[in-house]
């Protein structure tokens, strides 16, 4: 199909204007243009196409029947156009169809999850499709419109917005504290009983990072738990079985019933971004 070029679109706005308000000078005024601007625009339309469209007289503007056949087709052409315009700022003001998002699983069971009732009633013609999962996933090869992440964006082609700080503190039982007592440095926790996670996507086991005096420290425990699951590291926890980091809205439901208790008091401040998009 042959591309239409934006002067033949300005053409037949100026033609169509022309036609309803009877002269070149009104067409002109309507569309802040001057008479010369319309009298230009159609001549080219007319060379264009090859037809004339108007028959002039010094007082009067009619169409030619090329012309009306040409009108008629434009005005559909344009009544669709604002239908278009429209249609976008309806989508606008009401979000609908569907909505793809990723994130982390603990992000999405602990974070996401709990919000999306209330999101759901301000926007309830979106259908809402949640994928968890620890593996990367890219956005524009899977057709994802927005996802959840930890750390810095990395993919250029993504708009980033940070949402709020990830923190990570090291837990256990108040029970384990009482029988091992509290370490009061990373360097202690050689002497502890130790369960870290592994990630799913990389099969590598968590480092252990501390800010301790303002400079960020990583540690690599000697565990004797390893799970791949981090709602499966905080039962483990609760149970008693040492101590293990954990993101603090992951620890919260655990600490305000006393399940759990800070096990130090470094502690690192990480952040959670979500890429909406490629730009």
């Amino acid at each position: 199909m042959e591309q239409i070029a934006v002067e033949r679109l300005t053409g037949l706005i100026a033609f169509a204007r022309a036609a309803s308000l009877g002269s070149y000078t009104a067409a002109a005024r309507s569309l802040a243009v001057s008479p010369s601007a319309v009298s230009k625009s159609i001549q080219r339309l007319e060379q264009h196409f090859g037809l004339r469209l108007f028959s002039r007289t010094t007082r009067s503007l009619t169409l030619t029947p090329e012309g009306r056949d040409l009108l008629e087709r434009t005005q559909r052409l344009l009544r669709e156009a604002e239908n278009i315009e429209q249609g976008v700022a309806a989508a606008r003001a009401e979000p609908s169809g569907m909505l793809k998002v990723t994130a982390p699983l603990p992000v999405g069971v602990h974070v996401l999850a709990p919000a999306l009732p209330t999101f759901r009633r301000r926007y309830p013609k979106l259908t809402i499709d949640v994928r968890l999962s620890d593996r990367y996933v890219d956005l524009i090869e899977e057709g994802v419109d927005a996802a959840i992440r930890v750390g810095n964006p990395g993919d250029t082609r993504l708009i980033a917005r940070q949402l709020a700080p990830h923190r990570i503190c090291a837990f256990a039982s108040p029970a384990y504290l009482a029988a091992r007592g509290k370490p009061q440095h990373p360097s202690d926790l050689l002497n502890h009983d130790c369960v870290n996670f592994r990630y799913q996507a990389t099969g590598q086991e968590a480092q252990w990072p501390f800010l301790v005096g303002g400079k960020l420290m990583e540690f690599s425990p000697q565990a004797g738990l390893i799970l791949d699951v981090s709602d499966a590291v905080a039962t483990a926890l609760v149970a008693g079985a040492g101590i293990g980091i954990s993101a603090t809205y992951i620890a919260a439901p655990y600490v305000s019933v006393a399940n759990w208790s800070r096990a130090l008091r470094a502690c690192l401040r990480r952040v959670i971004s979500t890429h909406c998009g490629p730009r």
